[in-house]
This record gives structure tokens, sequence and C-alpha cells, in this order.
């Protein structure tokens, strides 16, 4: 008798259900990734979720999948272990502008170098908001929060420019109001080969430090014609003061970590043992 495989209708959690506030911009991105993971006609048991502390931490509760609810800012080095002990699986990072940029910021610059195979989804609101509101790297210039009742003092940071200098195989930008675009993107980056990051505007509708009524205002797709191979076009993009772009801005085939780490274990079978180099110096 023919076994048939029957697709899951969705990869999301029937036991443990989002609770998030209504409206929150996470919303749109778990329901982007869940069908990013059918449209990629992924198995369950082949997926990992490992994620950080705030609003997205919760994020690898939601998946009928393996998962991870780490520690803060941690998230990253922990996929990373993952991918290294189990290539076979189709490992996803999730978190915020917090967790991402901020306590864990100093990572994303080692998983580039390395060019782990997995895709990391930072989720930017402008504010902590789990922890009721405070600045964030991304806070803007002079807004009000409850760690800078005068307002923000340093200059936000500038993250796909950050990004290309680290050159990230597979950057991207998009926004949790557009599901359409940001399901294309997010197959398109779990399915890209190396380190992927999708950096998604993800408005809080707690503390509205980027209100969905602005992010329109501001938002705009790149060019048609933008060359994603072209990194100091991406640059310049990236730095445009006239709008804030979407898309893919960058994109990079070269060797991943698994690759390199193969290279690295066929070489150790093949060298001599101690025994050998020991039996030299008699």
């Amino acid at each position: 008798m023919k076994t048939i495989l029957q697709k899951p209708e969705t990869f999301k959690s029937s036991r443990i259900k989002p609770v998030w506030c209504p409206g929150c911009g996470d919303y749109g991105v778990l329901n982007a990734l869940d069908k990013t993971f059918k449209t990629l006609e992924f198995k369950p048991e082949n997926i990992a979720v490992v994620s950080g502390i705030g609003c997205s931490g919760r994020f690898s509760h939601y998946f009928n999948s393996y998962s991870l609810h780490g520690t803060h800012g941690r998230a990253l080095p922990t996929a990373t272990g993952l991918k290294t002990v189990r290539p076979d699986l189709h490992v996803v990072t999730v978190g915020g502008d917090g967790d991402g940029l901020s306590i864990g910021g100093g990572h994303i610059a080692h998983a580039a170098r390395k060019n782990v195979d997995l895709t990391y989804i930072i989720m930017d609101n402008n504010i902590y908001g789990l922890t009721k509101g405070q600045s964030s790297p991304t806070t803007p210039l002079g807004y009000t929060t409850k760690t800078a009742p005068y307002g923000v003092y340093e200059e936000s940071l500038n993250p796909i420019a950050m990004f290309l200098s680290y050159d990230i195989s597979f950057i991207a930008r998009t926004t949790s109001a557009d599901m359409k675009i940001m399901q294309k993107i997010l197959t398109e980056a779990i399915e890209h080969k190396g380190f992927s990051l999708v950096y998604v505007m993800s408005p809080c509708v707690t503390y509205k430090a980027l209100p969905y009524s602005k992010l329109k205002e501001i938002t705009s797709p790149l060019p048609e014609d933008h060359d994603i191979s072209d990194k100091m076009a991406a640059f310049k993009y990236a730095y445009s003061e006239e709008t804030m772009y979407t898309g893919i801005f960058y994109r990079k085939e070269k060797s991943c970590l698994n690759e390199r780490l193969q290279e690295v274990f066929q070489m150790a079978e093949t060298s001599k043992t101690t025994s050998e180099i020991m039996a030299e110096f008699k």
C-alpha cells in the first residue's frame, strides 16, 4: 500500500496561542512565517525555531516544531551551535530590536563572518515593548520614553548599513503590514544558502514609537532595477534620507560554516595521530 504524506495545514501550535497585544505587528510575522513553511513544504520535525527575550521571544512557543526560548541576546549563538551539530535542520532565529541590536548585537558580526546557514528575523518596533517602554537602539532621536523622560539623546542605529558592513550574505527589510511581500522575502531568505537576515518593521500598539499610521509614509520599495549584488548601491539606499526602502538590499553566494567545518573534519581524519607525531621526536 502506498503511503500518502499529508502536508500540515498550519505549522502553528494548536496548544499554545499567541498572547501579544491585539494589533501587534508580530502576528503578521507569525502568519507569514507559517505560510512560508507551507510554501517550502517543510516537515515540522525538520524545523527549529530559536528565540531570545522580549515580545518576540515567545515566537518559538507558537510553532509545532523544535523550539528553544533562550536567554536575552543569545538566540543567535545558540542557533549557530544548533545548526553546527544538526545541519539537516532548517533553523530560524527570532529576536527584537532590543534582543538583536542591543544586548545581542555583538553576535551578528560573528554569525556573518561564519556565514551560518540560518535565517535571523529581527522585528523592530523602535522600543522595548515587553519591559514597558524603555529606549532601544532604534528609538528615534528626541522621542520620550521611560528611560529618556526628556527625550532620547542618542542617534538611532542604521541596521541595514550595519548589516552590509558585516557582509551578511542576504539582507532584506520589510514590514509586518505587507504580508504578501514579507512572505516572499522570508521564502527567499530561508532558501538562501548562508546567513540571511530579514529586518521587519513591526509596530507596537502599546508603546507607539513606530505607529502603523507612519509606517506607510516613511517606507518605499527599492527600485525594480536595483542590483542586489551591488553592495555600494545597497549602502546608498540604506542611507537614504528621503525614504526607508524595503525589499532585498543585498545577496551574495559564498561558502557557509558547515561546508568549511566539513573540510576541517576531513583534514583532521587524514592527519597524523598523536602517536605518530610523538614518534618523530624519539
